[in-house]
């Protein structure tokens, strides 16, 4: 299957081979361990070592269930009005079609997918930059790429990447891509990164976005057993990332309000702010409400580690409700 496709998503290769995930997993380890296949992104790929990127194509079939959960949730942070950046990646693309429900948004992008999920929204300015386009993934890359960003200002961008990790943040495979995403990440008061849980601790050539620039990341609920993503995650936190986390198992509100058989399930939210005195001052001119403190403006003291997670009940960050649940880390530590 990856030699006629490119690549292969664990869930794909399960539904064919009626068997668990977990058991494919591990036979996608041991033929990477034969050197047949490199495991990517929730899937396996053709062996083709570390700068090696998939097509557009093979990306697009990897991961699509968590890519969506994040596509809903970045999109609720988006509100009415808004001048955004978009960088180009398949969960951008998605994102992208949500945000065509947003009035009087403008969207910049050197993507050309995202500009089509766009091209026929109502009440949405979509501004394209210049630049070479880079047929692998359908983006607008190079000097006027870079250029034509020069003196923009929005409130947020939101970025993809090849891997992300607490020491370098977000990287990619590619060097042309990752210029023009720092020059994206520029324009931006707050930066977002949508990462699904496979793209966790791994690490690639070249680095886009450092770990102390990312504003919040928007990722999917790992698995169980992956103690890689858990441990990446709070890494990510403890640096003072804003951690939201679509998916089931995030649980219901906690505080006065309806109880969890009141709320619908998509609705619902559970919210830990970072520590007071923890936020960087990178993005403190964008909308920053998801940043608040707890209601009242009651501190979580101490500015030590609380020894579990504090919850508060929140409503919507912006726009329409999100479509999954959401679980937030708070940092423990600078």
């Amino acid at each position: 299957m990856v030699r006629a496709n490119g690549a292969v998503s664990l869930r794909e290769l399960a539904r064919v081979v009626q068997t668990s995930e977990v058991t494919v997993r591990r036979d996608v380890r041991a033929l990477e361990a034969e050197g047949l296949l490199d495991r990517r992104h929730g899937g396996a790929v053709l062996p083709g070592g570390f700068t090696r990127e998939s097509g557009f194509p093979q990306k697009s079939h990897l991961a699509t269930a968590e890519k969506t959960a994040i596509a809903d949730l970045a999109a609720s942070f988006v509100e009415e009005g808004e001048a955004v950046v978009v960088g180009a990646g398949t969960t951008t693309q998605e994102l992208a079609r949500r945000l065509a429900r947003v009035p009087g948004l403008t969207v910049v992008t050197n993507s050309l997918l995202v500009a089509q999920a766009l091209a026929h929204a109502n009440r949405v300015e979509v501004v394209m930059t210049g630049g070479t386009l880079r047929g692998s993934n359908y983006a607008l890359v190079g000097s006027g790429a870079e250029q034509s960003l020069h003196g923009l200002r929005v409130s947020r961008a939101f970025l993809s990447g090849s891997g992300l990790t607490a020491e370098r943040g977000l990287s990619t495979s590619n060097m042309l891509s990752a210029s023009v995403d720092r020059a994206l990440v520029q324009a931006a008061a707050e930066v977002v990164v949508l990462a699904d849980h496979t793209k966790l601790g791994t690490d690639t050539m070249f680095q886009t976005v450092p770990t102390d620039v990312i504003t919040r990341l928007v990722t999917d609920e790992p698995p169980s057993h992956d103690d890689r993503a858990a441990t990446e995650l709070q890494a990510l936190a403890d640096q003072g990332v804003h951690i939201s986390v679509a998916g089931p198992g995030a649980g219901a509100p906690a505080g006065p309000g309806p109880g969890p058989e009141q709320v619908p399930q998509q609705q619902r939210r559970r919210d830990v702010p970072p520590l007071p005195g923890q936020r960087r001052t990178h993005g403190s001119g964008g909308h920053g409400g998801h940043h608040s403190m707890p209601p009242g403006g009651q501190s979580q003291g101490g500015g030590g580690a609380p020894s579990s997670p504090q919850l508060r009940s929140t409503g919507s960050l912006g726009g329409e409700p999100p479509t999954a649940r959401v679980a937030d880390l708070a940092p423990r530590r600078r």
